[in-house]
């Protein structure tokens, strides 16, 4: 047979109730904190996406404004040794230049060209040389009065011979 005890039922009913108020304060935690798991997620999936996003449209411009110079360089100097006066060769070099920077999205002013002769230009045997220069502006950037905000600049030279026999 049982004692009762006045002191351990006590013990035991506020044990029970402290057991009843711990969950209850649990599940009241759990309440107020449900959701915050996708807010914080999403915080930081966009405050770490953002750079990476801008970096792969960097990387991208840059590989843009080299493949440009390559073109623009080697057109520029195929097209100078098969025109027949020098004034025509550079109309039609600068003009395949700009050709190719627009193919890629760049403009005529962003880059500079240089033609450059061994002896005579157009004579037979001479080397024609076109070096192509580009400021590559950064992505997402305005124009301030004409100018580009630069990530980088990027250039090609190009060298035709001009045929002996024509």
């Amino acid at each position: 047979m049982q004692h009762f005890r006045p002191d351990q039922d006590t013990q035991h009913h506020e044990s029970a109730g402290m057991g009843l108020l711990r969950r209850m304060v649990c599940a009241t935690r759990r309440s107020d904190e449900s959701g915050s798991a996708v807010v914080e997620f999403v915080f930081l999936g966009v405050l770490l996406l953002v750079p990476v996003v801008y970096l792969v449209l960097a990387v991208g411009q840059l590989q843009a404004g080299s493949f440009a110079v390559v073109g623009a360089a080697d057109q520029a100097a195929k097209v100078y040794v098969d025109a027949p006066t020098p004034q025509e060769a550079e109309a039609r070099a600068r003009e395949a230049t700009d050709i190719a920077l627009s193919d890629f999205g760049f403009s005529q002013g962003q880059a500079l060209v240089a033609i450059a002769c061994t002896s005579q230009c157009l004579a037979p045997g001479s080397t024609v040389t076109v070096t192509v220069r580009l400021d590559v502006p950064l992505p997402l950037m305005p124009t301030v009065a004409g100018s580009y905000p630069s990530a980088a600049t990027v250039d090609a030279v190009a060298t035709q011979v001009v045929e002996r026999f024509g």
